[in-house]
């Protein structure tokens, strides 16, 4: 699709058709103020800086430190300002129509690397790996401990603009006592598509973004109204990971990171399937950098949850990365409305990160 053509449409989104995206390309040549762009603090070591090396005494205790205490590369703490809490012992309650849960959980951070203005696609691969078998090993002993955890979501905020409170590179980690309304809203819908269809509705798209391809004419003029290529929405393929632009994007840069190989639960993850992670992960971030020249976003991980609802998801969900750059601020309309609006077709985006190395 070219840059030239005006494209503006209601996109469904297939895993979660109650989810509609606007893509409205002309919007994106209306007249605007340019924001000033934040320039990324790249220095290696902060003095200040809680989460720099050697000022360990400012954060609470290690939780784990990879390889070891001394020399770590990788350092998890437990956040100073938790939004939950396992202090907390109120019983549920409720009073009228209103309801109140128990504000318990656990909330981490992890230090994503020693240097203070590391940024992913900065970071060696063996670091990535590192990395992803940390977010692993924490979510792994979490639900192994707590039986009241149903959900952990693993997330990472980068730059003011995505909600990042301190500039050093770090993710986070919550686990909590429900499973969040996306999530198993997400659950929901691939179950009732492997009923309908008998196939998880995550390797259908993978399918589609690998062999599908069509051209859709005016029934009138003969004239063509859309082409489909194969492959028009991987961004990055390695051999057990893909990286796909979604038809029906919410953000303008967003990236799904999938497993090739079905896999509900990111608990599965092998040493091999990590290391092809690590690969597309930092591939795809170099692209999204060269294109949006440092761009600041949240990533975070869906995976199956632990409760009766997965009970039999294993052949129809697909656990994911999804990758969000915040180049925009929602509107009134979005907010009102909950239909998201992007400004660049899903097609273009695709086009322009995949020539971006």
């Amino acid at each position: 699709m070219s840059e030239n053509n005006t494209v503006r449409e209601i996109r469904i989104n297939p895993i979660m058709p109650s989810e509609s995206v606007l893509v409205a390309s002309a919007r994106g040549l209306r007249p605007r103020q340019e924001e000033e762009r934040i320039p990324h603090d790249s220095r290696a070591h902060v003095d200040s800086c809680p989460f720099c090396k050697g000022n360990e005494e400012q954060t609470p205790p290690t939780i784990l430190a990879v390889p070891d205490e001394e020399n770590w590369n990788i350092r998890v703490v437990r956040n100073l300002f938790p939004v939950l809490g396992t202090e907390s012992d109120q019983s549920n309650i409720s009073f009228g129509m209103q309801q109140v849960m128990d504000g318990y959980g656990h909330h981490e951070v992890i230090i994503d690397h020693f240097e203070h203005g590391m940024e992913i696609h900065g970071m060696s691969h063996e670091h990535l790996e590192m990395l992803v078998g940390t977010y692993r090993r924490r979510m792994e002993e979490l639900y192994n401990s707590d039986d009241r955890i149903k959900y952990v979501l693993v997330f990472k905020n980068f730059g003011s603009a995505a909600g990042a409170s301190i500039k050093h590179t770090h993710s986070q980690l919550i686990a909590m006592p429900i499973v969040p309304e996306n999530v198993y809203n997400e659950v929901l819908s691939s179950q009732n598509y492997y009923r309908k269809y008998h196939q998880c509705v995550f390797c259908s798209l993978i399918d589609e973004a690998l062999t599908f391809e069509a051209t859709i004419y005016n029934r009138d003029s003969g004239e063509v109204r859309r082409k489909i290529d194969v492959g028009q929405y991987v961004v990055e393929r390695g051999e057990r990971f893909i990286a796909i632009k979604p038809f029906a994007s919410r953000y303008e840069w967003e990236v799904h990171i999938l497993p090739l190989r079905h896999q509900s639960d990111f608990m599965q993850i092998t040493p091999e399937d990590t290391v092809d992670f690590a690969r597309v992960l930092k591939r795809t971030m170099q692209r999204l950098d060269k294109v949006l020249g440092g761009a600041q976003y949240n990533y975070y991980f869906h995976t199956v949850p632990r409760c009766e609802l997965s009970n039999d998801c294993d052949e129809s969900y697909h656990w994911h990365m999804e990758i969000c750059p915040r180049t925009s601020i929602p509107t009134g309309f979005e907010l009102g409305s909950g239909l998201f609006i992007t400004t660049i077709s899903p097609e273009d985006a695709a086009a322009r990160l995949r020539e971006a190395l």
